[in-house]
């Protein structure tokens, strides 16, 4: 029977959610599986992995072949790097401590590579936001000056309109002189 580590899909139309699981490579890709080694969700940024290293590793060990998303997933958590690692520790050319140490080591990069990702997607958004409420308050001060232009054209228009109707009031009063005969 060859044993297959694969995702297993879940979720709504576009906007799929995978199960890691291991499988005999005749099942159907959402039907029956051996067991199940974690989830993955790439709607989120960046895509959330939980993955049990131990039982994949396991699996892989015991001869189980990853597809190829699958095994990008679980070179993305280190598995693969440990089971290289301890490949060369059973061959000997590693020590134990050694293989532990290169792994933290890799392990630290990475988080420190997924963590300079979040902030740099938070200082862009942050950034949008900013750039947003620029150009609103650019909008804001132009429909500002706009009204004001209007209210003070209505005025200007009132005052002159006033200014005729006094000038007319005034021809009015006037005594209208008649020629004398």
């Amino acid at each position: 029977m060859a044993v297959k580590i694969r995702l297993q899909r879940h979720g709504k139309k576009n906007f799929a959610f995978f199960h890691i699981v291991v499988a005999d490579s005749r099942a159907p890709r959402d039907g029956r599986f051996i067991e199940q080694l974690g989830s993955y969700n790439p709607n989120t940024n960046p895509a959330t992995i939980v993955l049990n290293g131990e039982k994949a590793l396991r699996w892989l060990q015991v001869g189980a072949q990853p597809t190829l998303t699958a095994r990008r997933i679980l070179s993305y958590e280190g598995v693969m790097l440990r089971k290289h690692l301890a490949e060369g520790v059973a061959k000997g050319a590693i020590t134990e401590a050694q293989a532990d140490a290169k792994f933290a080591a890799w392990k630290a990069q990475r988080d420190e590579k997924i963590a300079a990702k979040k902030t740099g997607l938070k200082n862009e958004e942050i950034a949008k936001a900013k750039a947003a409420k620029a150009a609103e308050a650019e909008v804001n001060e132009a429909r500002a000056k706009a009204i004001a232009a209007k209210k003070a054209e209505a005025e200007e228009a009132a005052r002159k309109a006033a200014e005729e109707a006094a000038a007319a009031a005034a021809e009015a009063a006037e005594p209208v002189e008649t020629p004398a005969e």
